[in-house]
């Protein structure tokens, strides 16, 4: 399969703004475990690692019996959103998004893939209703690997798509150290949750500010 070019998104952040979402489970979680609940922009700053490694970084004094329980109360929180008031159905695509994902669909050298710290029934749930499933050749998530930065995601993506290496697109540092880790060129996105002083001091070989911006950014990837 050589010639072909693989690229891996990250889904919150990048694909899906699903910043409301993630900070109401997270305030449930702390009210529910009787601990106060982090600001809003401590939330956000752990989005994309796996929920017990966010755990411990938001409050690592706490034991990991109560990292586990906190685990597990976010996770209630999001069956409860999703049986409510749909989850990530409710989360919008960043603008741009799915036209950019329709003009790499076209270009028959490139596959595309997801990597991400949701769980694979969080992943399927966004899939299935944001009706993205059809665009990615390999899915990637918390259940099956470690957490990022851990290259793991983006060598098994690889594997899974016939090809070496790749380029890894989202908008915190764990997915930039993650793709550097892995071998992958990265491109960091600026509407996310991680500021561009972040992303370049993850080493970031490119950042844009809008998904206008993606097509540019490949082929300069490309054209190394």
């Amino acid at each position: 399969m050589s010639g072909l070019r693989l690229v891996v998104f990250d889904m919150d952040g990048t694909l899906i703004d699903s910043q409301l979402a993630i900070i109401a489970a997270m305030r449930h979680a702390f009210s529910a475990c009787d601990l106060p609940a982090p600001a809003d922009a401590e939330t956000l700053s752990i989005v994309g690692l796996s929920l017990y490694e966010a755990m411990v970084q938001l409050r690592p004094a706490l034991s990991t019996a109560a990292h586990k329980a906190l685990v597990e109360a976010y996770r209630n929180a999001f069956v409860v959103q999703r049986a409510t008031s749909g989850g990530e159905a409710t989360a919008p695509m960043y603008e741009g998004a799915r036209a950019a994902l329709d003009r790499l669909t076209k270009d028959q050298s490139v596959l595309m893939g997801v990597a991400t710290g949701k769980a694979r029934r969080g992943l399927d749930h966004a899939l299935h209703h944001h009706d993205l499933g059809g665009y990615f050749t390999t899915l990637q998530c918390a259940d099956n690997h470690p957490s990022k930065p851990h290259p793991s995601m983006l060598h098994t993506a690889a594997a899974e798509s016939g090809v070496t290496g790749g380029v890894m697109i989202g908008d915190t540092e764990y997915d930039i150290v993650m793709g550097r880790n892995a071998g992958f060129a990265t491109i960091g996105v600026l509407w996310g949750y991680h500021d561009a002083a972040r992303l370049t001091a993850a080493g970031a070989d490119i950042l844009i500010d809008n998904f206008s911006g993606l097509d540019a950014a490949l082929h300069k990837i490309w054209s190394r």
